[in-house]
């Protein structure tokens, strides 16, 4: 049997097991350091040809969208981000110009949040490679986690999905959306080169939940896209989930460059939108898209079944079920 015959939910569910069952499985692993804090730890690797290349986003945008990556794993956890390491592997002959800018990227990305780089490893390698460490701190009982949804929770989505993914199209074919003022095809090209990790969003959260008297809520970011998103939560806390298709943010603009049915595949399954995705009781859901508004939205409900439905509430599509193996997948 090989890696690829099993994909990538299957390998992880390997090296799950050789992990302490009470830190794996969220965006970040959380380890308590004194009584009243935890400090929240997450890892992302990405491998050039893979996760980024000179034809969608150049150096630059490569090393903020590295760095984007790991704070959008903390905000997903509820997580104040305090520093990374780097570790990078490049050939020989790679050019000092190439991991300058890589370089400037990150740290651009990571200047807005107040967070040095404090270390990490160069190494020879044939394929450009970066895996970056962030480390955090959340307040133990602000710490968001996967498995805490409840029944007849709201699921909101903090903003809009399928934009990253429009992105992409753009920069792999010059043809599509020509018919696109120029401001719309720059914000959806920034959309994927320089997403914003919704660290935004915990202040908030925390003022909503703070006045409801109790900490309730799941979640984890959208970085895989939002149907995996929600699939993951839901298997996480053994509960299932009605999804609105109706209800889900799509930027405006979708209308003019792809079908009703292309829209919504991207903002679904299209990935790197890099919002988040929080179940939470319905009063607070409601609360929080009025406060953070910027196309946040309640996009379903969960609910006490294990399925997952993507339903329709204007009656002209039938239900189809949520699937993991529609996003991308390594293997």
């Amino acid at each position: 049997m090989q890696v690829k015959d099993i994909g990538e939910q299957g390998l992880l569910r390997i090296l799950q097991k050789f992990c302490p069952a009470e830190i794996v499985g969220d965006d970040c692993a959380v380890m308590p350091t004194t009584p009243n804090q935890s400090l929240a730890i997450t890892t992302d690797m990405l491998v050039d040809g893979v996760h980024f290349s000179d034809r969608t986003t150049g150096p630059y945008y490569a090393g903020w969208r590295a760095a984007a990556a790991n704070l959008s794993d903390l905000a997903a956890m509820g997580a104040k981000p305090l520093a990374v390491t780097v570790a990078l592997a490049v050939a020989a002959d790679t050019a000092v110009e190439w991991v300058e800018e890589f370089y400037r990227g990150m740290t651009a990305c990571l200047q807005e949040y107040h967070t040095p780089i404090v270390g990490g490893d160069v190494v020879r390698s044939p394929v450009v490679t970066v895996a970056i460490t962030a480390f955090g701190q959340v307040e133990c009982d602000r710490t968001i986690s996967r498995s805490n949804a409840r029944s007849s929770w709201a699921i909101v989505a903090t903003g809009v999905h399928g934009a990253s993914r429009a992105g992409l199209e753009l920069l792999l074919n010059p043809e599509f959306g020509q018919n696109l003022e120029k401001v719309d095809q720059t914000s959806l090209i920034v959309a994927h080169q320089r997403p914003k990790p919704r660290l935004d969003v915990l202040p908030v959260l925390w003022e909503i939940l703070g006045s409801a008297g109790e900490f309730s809520i799941a979640g984890m970011d959208s970085s895989d896209g939002l149907a995996d998103a929600i699939i993951q939560i839901c298997r996480a806390s053994g509960v299932g989930a009605k999804v609105d298709r109706t209800k889900i943010p799509i930027p405006d603009i979708f209308s003019e460059i792809v079908s009703t049915e292309k829209a919504l595949d991207w903002a679904l399954y299209g990935g790197e939108d890099f919002e988040l995705v929080l179940f939470l009781p319905m009063a607070n859901a409601e609360l929080l898209v009025e406060k953070i508004g910027n196309g946040a939205a309640i996009v379903g409900i969960a609910t006490d079944s294990t399925d997952m439905w993507l339903t329709d509430s204007s009656g002209i599509y039938r239900d189809t079920v949520l699937k993991l193996d529609r996003g991308f997948q390594h293997f």
